[in-house]
Formats: C-alpha cells, sequence, structure tokens
C-alpha cells in the first residue's frame, strides 16, 4: 500500500534543470537566457563558455545538468538535444542601505533570480 508514482512534469523527449538563488537580477540573467534558446547543446554550451557575462558560466552549469539529467535519468540522445525552452524568474531580493546627505537614506537591492532549461530530444531528417 504505497503512494501512486508522481506524473512527470516533463513530456517523454524532453529534461530539465532548475538553478536557484543566483546572485544577479532578472534582467541581466534573461540576456544569457535569450543567447541560447532553441539552439543545439554544443553550440549552447560553445556560446556560454567564449561569452563575457559573468553568469553566463552559472547558466553553462544548469544546461550542463539538464543534459546529464536527459542522458542518465530519461535516455536521451546527448547530439540530438536542443534548447527547447529556458526561462527565468525573480528570487528573493536583498535590501540594503547607505547613508546620504541631508539625514536621507539610499536604497540598495540586491536582487536573486533562478533559470529553469529544458532540453528537447528531436527526430534527426534523414
Amino acid at each position: 500500500m504505497g503512494k501512486e508514482k508522481n506524473p512527470r512534469r516533463v513530456a517523454d523527449n524532453e529534461a530539465m534543470a532548475k538553478l536557484r538563488m543566483l546572485r544577479t537580477s532578472p534582467q541581466k540573467l534573461n540576456l544569457v537566457a535569450a543567447m541560447i534558446r532553441g539552439k543545439k547543446v554544443e553550440k549552447a554550451l560553445t556560446d556560454l563558455t567564449f561569452s563575457k557575462k559573468r553568469i553566463a558560466e552559472d547558466v553553462k552549469k544548469c544546461l550542463q545538468s539538464a543534459i546529464a539529467n536527459a542522458e542518465n535519468n530519461h535516455n536521451l540522445d546527448v547530439d540530438d538535444l536542443i534548447v527547447a525552452e529556458a526561462y527565468v524568474g525573480k528570487n528573493l531580493i536583498m535590501k540594503r542601505g547607505r547613508p546620504r546627505a541631508r539625514g536621507r537614506y539610499g536604497k540598495i537591492m540586491k536582487p536573486f533570480s533562478e533559470i529553469t532549461i529544458k532540453v528537447r530530444q528531436i527526430e534527426e531528417q534523414a
């Protein structure tokens, strides 16, 4: 008498990885996510490796995790994978401040964000 198995959140030909608490704003992270959307995973990894953006290294880690999930957990072929979706969400915001002139207080917002990457196996057209 056990619990029923949870249904998969993604389709049978997909795998995903999520990275939370990235110390950057969602707007900056979305620039990097837009760079890899719809590309083959080899090309996306190359683009992230040579990107000048600081956060690209963390996005690359997330993409590698999604590829590993596809290969090990869902038995998908790595050579046929594309980045189907890469979307960004907000996370918490650390609120800091700094004293300013005339008794005022300057707000400093330090945002965190999260990224979800889904990879999909496509069939080769022969």
